[in-house]
């Protein structure tokens, strides 16, 4: 497929917003029926949504709930995580990883990453290993799935839980396994710039049947399982406070646009397949590096199409360049900023600038392109245009080609 770039006009006439999701009419009249029916909270919808992703993953039991935060935090409480633990983990991730590791009274500490990979590096994680160690979270970034028996063999040797997430990797399959069905417990999100976009929505996958039904109580105030029925037709129910318990149900409104999305993750995965190869070829002579193609044995799940500035080769840096973009009303997206240059962590973890370079190299250079089965054709041709065309104005070398 061929995506027209269009070499008239040099600005789009309206802004191109990163990681718009594609909803369709089929979730609006479920939304629409929710809302006539009068259930609004966690419900029916929630139950099927559920049922429809523990068959999607092939796991034994799947826990919706309002964000893939609650279900990392959830998932080491029900886990045995206290405080005076240790989680590994890796600085090339969203906040909400670490924050929920403190969340649930333990440390968050960081190993760097594999630079073409952009994941944690399992060949460094030994040496971090203490006898506070409890746990260890690989984050499967952009989509592409980590090296996972590697880990699973250092969390056997000393006994580690392995909690997954992936926010970014709901089709991701390494070595034909499928993510969500290897470790202890794994967390998705279906946040608006998911592959799966509930709006704002996390789910816990998992093969333990004690976690699986702690997991619900502690979601709802720590009531008793099936609390969220007493208010149905069958006639109220008692419940028990049996939990200190949280507030991180899903509601059935989110369900209701989840249960369409879900079926159509492969025809959206193909599409951003598609994209995903038109970058690849536009930007192959440009002063930059594009993602590694997909490991063996596995399924890459095209989230985040994230490029590297070549900074030796241009004569702005990544934010300027990011800058220039909307000026051309290109919206995009940086993953991440290493979670160690942030100031809470570095002030209260003790790390600085230098103790992860892999991992500071991939921040201060990353780009994310909008990556969405929302995109048209014409779309993804500005986005190619606008990016050539910076690249050309602030490279070294002068016109690209030169």
């Amino acid at each position: 497929m061929e995506f027209a770039v269009k070499k008239d006009k040099t600005v789009r006439d309206t802004f191109l917003v990163f990681g718009s999701p594609m909803i369709e009419q089929e979730e609006i009249d479920e939304v629409v029926d929710s809302l006539r029916s009068g259930w609004l909270s966690t419900g029916p919808k929630v139950a099927r949504f559920e049922e429809m992703f523990k068959e999607y993953i092939g796991c034994r039991y799947a826990i919706a709930l309002n964000s893939c935060t609650a279900g990392l935090h959830l998932s080491m409480l029900v886990a045995g995580i206290k405080p005076g633990d240790e989680v590994i983990t890796t600085p090339m991730t969203f906040a909400a990883t670490a924050n929920a590791i403190l969340h649930a009274g333990a440390t968050p500490v960081f190993v760097d990453i594999n630079p073409m990979t952009t994941n944690i590096d399992p060949s460094l994680i030994e040496e971090k290993i203490t006898e506070r160690t409890s746990a260890i979270i690989p984050v499967h970034m952009a989509g592409r799935p980590c090296e996972i028996d590697p880990i699973l063999d250092l969390a056997r040797k000393y006994g580690l839980l392995v909690i997954e997430d992936a926010a970014h990797s709901i089709e991701a399959v390494y070595k034909g396994r499928k993510i969500g069905n290897i470790g202890d417990l794994t967390i998705f999100s279906f946040y608006v710039t998911k592959n799966l976009a509930t709006g704002e929505g996390g789910m816990v996958t998992t093969n333990n049947e004690e976690w699986a039904e702690e997991i619900p109580v502690y979601a709802l105030h720590g009531l008793n399982k099936g609390a969220w029925k007493r208010y149905s037709d069958e006639g109220f129910k008692h419940y028990h406070v049996v939990r200190p318990g949280y507030k991180y149900n899903m509601m059935d409104v989110q369900a209701a646009i989840g249960i369409h999305q879900l079926p159509r993750l492969k025809r959206y995965h193909k599409r951003r397949e598609e994209i995903w190869r038109a970058y690849d070829e536009a930007f192959a002579d440009l002063p930059l590096t594009m993602p590694a193609p997909p490991e063996p044995e596995t399924v890459h799940a095209r989230h985040l199409y994230t490029i590297l500035l070549d900074l030796d080769r241009l004569t702005l840096d990544r934010d300027r360049f990011q800058e220039a973009l909307y000026r051309k009303n290109i919206g995009t997206g940086i993953h991440f900023v290493a979670l160690h240059l942030h100031p809470y962590y570095a002030h209260t973890l003790g790390y600085k600038r230098g103790d992860f370079p892999n991992a500071e190299y991939i921040s201060d250079r990353t780009l994310s392109l909008p990556l969405s089965a929302k995109l048209t054709d014409d779309d993804v041709g500005d986005v190619i245009e606008a990016v050539r065309e910076v690249a050309d104005r602030y490279s070294k070398a002068g016109a690209l080609g030169a």
